[in-house]
This record gives C-alpha cells, sequence and structure tokens, in this order.
C-alpha cells in the first residue's frame, strides 16, 4: 500500500524519472498538448505547475531555476514569455489532464495533458 508516499516513482530510477518528467514538460511547453499514461500525466501535471508558478515572478533568478530544471533554452524562453504571463493572479491550475482511451498494445490508461485556457 502506499499511504501517505510522497511521489510516484513510475518503475523508474531516480534519474530516468527526473529525465522523463523533463523530456515530457519541454514536450508540452513546445506543443501546448501531449498525450501519455495516466499515472506520467499526474506527475507531470504537478512538475509543470510548479514551474509556472516560479515563471510567475518573471525575474532572473525565476528564469535560471526553471533552466535548471528544463535544460532547454527555447522551452524556458516559451515559458518565461508566453505561458506563464497568461496565469498571472491565477493560483493553481494551470495545467488539465483529461483521460482519454486505453492504449491498443498493452491496455494502460491514457490522458491528454494541456495548458488550461486563460
Amino acid at each position: 500500500m502506499r499511504h501517505k508516499h510522497g511521489y510516484r516513482k513510475l518503475n523508474r530510477t531516480s534519474s530516468h524519472r527526473k529525465a522523463l518528467l523533463k523530456n515530457l514538460a519541454i514536450a508540452v511547453i513546445n506543443e501546448g498538448r501531449i498525450e501519455t499514461t495516466v499515472a506520467k500525466a499526474k506527475t507531470l501535471r504537478s512538475f509543470v505547475e510548479k514551474l509556472i508558478t516560479k515563471a510567475r515572478e518573471g525575474n532572473f533568478n525565476s528564469h535560471r531555476a526553471v533552466f535548471q530544471k528544463l535544460q532547454n533554452k527555447e522551452a524556458t524562453k516559451k515559458l518565461m514569455n508566453e505561458i506563464a504571463p497568461r496565469f498571472v493572479g491565477v493560483n493553481g491550475g494551470y495545467v488539465r489532464v483529461v483521460k482519454t482511451r486505453n492504449r491498443r498494445g498493452d491496455s494502460a490508461p491514457m490522458a491528454i495533458v494541456e495548458f488550461t485556457k486563460q
């Protein structure tokens, strides 16, 4: 049982999990919406919402903090200049997870991750 457990391990090592979340976050920032499994989507929502909250400050230090997590100049620039200003004055709920279907190969539940319209 995982009562009071802090996070999802996603059957990966910590370094693999960190790389996975970083790549999924870059993809959702660049594309606007992606489809992934429900467990990854729920974990990604927490990761990206923390980045947006940090990026909303809009100063140099927050820019460096976001870049440290993403390690991608284009995604960091887009998050700081286009996405985060849309959510100024909004306290959370920047990312939406919509369950869609079961994947054909392994019947894994899938979900779409996208930014809410603000």
